[in-house]
């Protein structure tokens, strides 16, 4: 029995992928036509920081990166269940250690350094986290993490810098998902 698709969006903290998966599963719910809410479709938006949080899927708090300590085998126990039944949204910022069988499509988002900067600036990282989060964007390491993770083929760099190119993003994620469902007969 075909099932609804998943879509993984990752990138460095501050590229946007909390904005374009709320923008996304939004999107993705519209049906056929204006107003209409496909509420059957099971569309999920998983966050999975908020998961983490909300779950205890960690190990504790490391105080030098103001981060939960994340169990990734708590996490993936978790969300076994949601991602094998389909139709979610996943929103983190590290993907190697998810299943490969999990996801459709991995959308990894990127930020110009300057970009970047500001927006982490903004949110009040400290100094380290923000010099560590653009040194990570600087060095592609999400992406590669998603290359070396997924087929290359599911595996979409996007630039998300402006509103504009947030748009666009969440606009072809829109696409894939109405293609994929089209294919697929869901």
């Amino acid at each position: 029995m075909a099932r609804l698709p998943n879509v993984l969006i990752t990138g460095t903290p501050g590229t946007g992928k909390t904005t374009t998966s709320e923008q996304a599963r939004r999107c993705m719910l519209i049906q056929r036509g204006p107003g209409q809410v496909a509420s059957a479709t099971g569309l999920r938006l998983i966050s999975v920081g908020d998961w983490v949080k909300e779950k205890e899927l960690h190990s504790g708090w490391d105080a030098e990166h103001e981060a939960f300590i994340l169990d990734e085998d708590k996490v993936c126990d978790a969300m076994e269940d949601a991602l094998s039944a389909g139709g979610n949204v996943v929103d983190y910022h590290s993907c190697d250690f998810f299943p490969e069988r999990w996801f459709d499509l991995v959308v990894v988002l990127q930020a110009d350094n300057t970009v970047l900067y500001e927006r982490l600036e903004k949110r009040g990282y400290p100094q380290a986290k923000v010099q560590e989060n653009v040194q990570c964007e600087i060095m592609m390491v999400l992406l590669e993490e998603a290359r070396d993770s997924y087929r290359e083929e599911i595996v979409v760099p996007l630039t998300s810098n402006t509103v504009e190119e947030m748009e666009s993003n969440v606009a072809r994620i829109t696409q894939w998902v109405a293609d994929y469902r089209r294919q697929h007969s869901v």
